[in-house]
């Protein structure tokens, strides 16, 4: 298993006396933050069912990432970050991101625009992803740019500042970009944030997608295998109505060929 590399001590670790990780504090929530939490929640569903066959990818957010904890300045509030090759359990159970004890940054940092914190998120926020060597920032905007200078903006760091993802748009209207890091597509589809799996050239699903995909998928199924199961009945039926027919008319071959006889016998009908 991964163990965290500590550098230089930095909170008091309760683990020393217990084994209990001290944990950070829960960051305080800002006010319209009940605007982001579905596109938050589905982007992080959507990611952890993409990875979750990796048991070094860790996937969260809401917590604070920061260098160490002796000062608190400079602590920020990631919607969504991705780190691979990590200890999970670790970082979970410190309830935040400290580099200096996991060793490195996280590879990959998400901010979804809101009224509050919009404008921070393409200025500040991102100078502050970059000091932190984050190797990419992305920004999503569900509202087209009213809150972010874009409707969805990547960053990739070299030598040590950020240089702008290329952004292309499609025939309808859909804006997307790649994360050479998660080795995705992020898209902007009418508002929609969804990721594009360019090997498998397949849209990701969430697990709530995912659920009821496999659910339409089954009834779908089932639907096939009634109809099937309807043309199968109704092809015995009219097989079992020729059959009756040929019956029938063999019936009234074999009794005009016994009439015939009985005439060409003369013993009338």
């Amino acid at each position: 298993m991964t163990t965290i590399r500590q550098a230089a001590p930095t909170m008091p670790r309760a683990a020393d006396a217990g084994g209990v990780i001290e944990m950070l504090p829960d960051p305080p929530r800002n006010g319209d933050a009940m605007n982001q939490d579905p596109i938050l929640s589905s982007a992080g569903e959507t990611l952890r069912v993409h990875f979750s066959d990796r048991r070094d990818v860790l996937v969260s957010g809401a917590g604070y990432l920061c260098v160490d904890t002796r000062d608190r300045e400079g602590w920020i509030v990631p919607d969504c970050l991705v780190a691979f090759g990590v200890d999970t359990a670790n970082i979970f159970a410190r309830n935040g991101y400290v580099i200096s004890e996991v060793g490195k940054p996280p590879d990959f940092a998400l901010e979804v625009a809101s009224e509050s914190t919009g404008r921070a998120d393409y200025t500040t926020k991102r100078r502050r992803y970059a000091e932190l060597n984050v190797p990419e920032y992305w920004r999503f905007d569900e509202t087209g740019g009213k809150y972010h200078d874009k409707p969805i903006a990547g960053d990739r760091l070299v030598d040590g500042a950020y240089l702008p993802i290329e952004i292309v748009r499609g025939p309808t209207g859909m804006l997307w970009g790649r994360s050479a890091v998660l080795g995705l597509d992020l898209c902007w589809d009418a508002g929609r944030l969804r990721f594009y799996d360019p090997v498998a050239r397949e849209y990701l699903r969430s697990q709530l997608e995912e659920k009821y995909g496999r659910l339409a998928e089954r009834e779908q199924r089932e639907a096939a295998e009634a109809q099937l199961q309807v043309e199968r009945e109704r092809r015995l039926a009219e097989e079992a109505r020729r059959q009756a027919e040929r019956e029938q008319r063999l019936a009234a071959e074999a009794e005009l060929l016994r009439l015939r006889e009985r005439l060409m016998r003369g013993g009338g009908l």
